[in-house]
């Protein structure tokens, strides 16, 4: 079964890889540009593969870029707060 298949594994898989990528002292900048490159990559090339991925692939897809970035940033916010 892959994180994407359960959307609290998915979840439990970015914060693990957040805490990776801080202890490695990546800036909160870098950290969001790669979320919103993760999220670029999923939106093109995954389906999504439950309900709460089809919204944020619905909202990536209807976002300009500056919305996709905010979108990537409160990603990383929500899995930081767990």
């Amino acid at each position: 079964m892959s994180v994407l298949d359960n959307f609290e594994q998915w979840k439990d898989f970015l914060a693990e890889r957040l805490q990776q990528a801080q202890q490695q002292g990546l800036t909160q900048q870098v950290i969001t540009d790669v979320a919103y490159q993760i999220g670029d990559y999923l939106a093109k090339h995954v389906d999504p593969k439950n309900p709460e991925e089809r919204v944020l692939a619905d909202l990536w897809s209807v976002a300009d870029e500056k919305e996709q970035h905010a979108l990537a940033n409160m990603m990383v916010k929500l899995v930081q707060q767990q």
